[in-house]
């Protein structure tokens, strides 16, 4: 019987959400809350152990996690390692890449994931490991887990595996040569590609190119002390009515506040709805996130010609590429039309 280890987040751990995201690294003998499904899934192979970590333990304390999981896997045996499934939630599944990475080249075993498309884990890590293409939230769980699962237990048995696209995980990058003896020849292959491409038709490249999404840099404010400078925020400042109902994570919606005449904001009149942080110093203080209070010094110091009068706001936790590329294109008409010559995106 091979041997397994599996690394999940304090919430899959049933040890708290964000109040518990700064919990230390722990391993527990046996299964334990989201390895209760791989595990379950696994075919001649066994989960010894569970490493459990908080979200923003790894996120702020990088080198000390991996160091602190990493000595607690000395000295067990263990064939392969697991990690999520993580879905759309991004500090998990950056922290599964990370520690999942560091994991394999360490202790020379094969490492698996299973992240959303928009989970930004899996654009960082899908060439260092393999990571399935998951759902979009928990109720994929055993989905997600029994792919990752039927998968790592054909390659532990030395069964054959195919492509990243006939198996269900993220492109590699990596070819392998393999004889087939049920393909025609690579030349009658290529010609008949060809005759499909010349004459419109489909066909399947066997050589695919990856496609990169390139943004240009923009030039430079020439005179930023004659600049229009406009503010957007990801950490959810709203008024404390939150009028535009943005939510609190996965957010479609964004909204825009006046602030023409104000120094500085206040706790009591705004607020974060960001679902991702502990909202106590920000709800006492908004410009922790949104520093308006500085930029109103620089502004009368004339460092900053002039603050635009509304700020932009939404939450980045959870929001997809998708929506926040369509929500970016919603702000720029009137950023525009306010001829301002320079936006400051602030976060968390």
């Amino acid at each position: 019987m091979k041997k397994a280890i599996c690394y999940i987040n304090q919430f899959f751990a049933g040890i708290g959400g964000e109040d518990k995201a700064d919990h230390a690294p722990e391993i527990r003998e046996g299964v334990v809350g989201g390895s209760m499904a791989i595990n379950a899934a696994l075919q001649g192979i066994e989960v010894t152990h569970t490493v459990i970590c908080g979200d923003n333990f790894m996120g702020s304390h990088r080198e000390d996690a991996i160091q602190q999981i990493c000595g607690m896997l000395e000295g067990k045996e263990f064939d392969l390692f697991f990690a999520g499934p993580a879905f759309r939630a991004g500090r998990y599944g950056v922290a599964c890449g990370e520690i999942s990475k560091v994991v394999q080249e360490r202790f020379d075993v094969p490492a698996f994931s299973s992240m959303n498309d928009e989970n930004p884990g899996a654009e960082m890590f899908r060439k260092d490991m393999v990571i399935f293409e998951g759902g979009k939230s928990a109720a994929a769980m055993r989905t997600d887990a029994q792919k990752m699962a039927a998968y790592a237990s054909r390659v532990i048995a030395g069964e054959a595996v195919g492509s990243a696209e006939e198996e269900g995980y993220f492109g590699r990058g990596k070819r392998h040569m393999i004889y087939d003896e049920s393909l025609k020849p690579a030349a009658d292959r290529a010609v008949e590609m060809l005759i499909a491409k010349l004459g419109a038709q489909p066909f399947t490249t066997e050589l695919p190119i990856p496609k990169t999404d390139f943004v240009p840099i923009a030039k430079p404010i020439k005179d930023l002390s004659k600049a229009t400078i406009a503010i957007i925020n990801t950490g959810g400042i709203v008024p404390v009515d939150n009028p535009d109902r943005i939510q609190s994570a996965s957010a479609t919606r964004w909204g825009r506040y006046d602030i023409s005449k104000m120094d500085r904001l206040k706790g009591g009149e705004f607020k974060t709805i960001h679902a991702g942080f502990d909202p106590m110093m920000a709800d006492g203080n908004p410009n922790v996130i949104l520093p308006l209070d500085v930029l109103r010094e620089m502004e009368k110091e004339g460092k900053i010609g002039k603050i635009h009068e509304y700020f932009y706001s939404t939450v980045g936790t959870g929001t997809t590429q998708k929506e926040a590329a369509r929500m970016a294109q919603e702000m720029i008409p009137p950023i525009q039309e306010a001829n301002v010559d320079g936006v400051l995106l602030v976060s968390t």
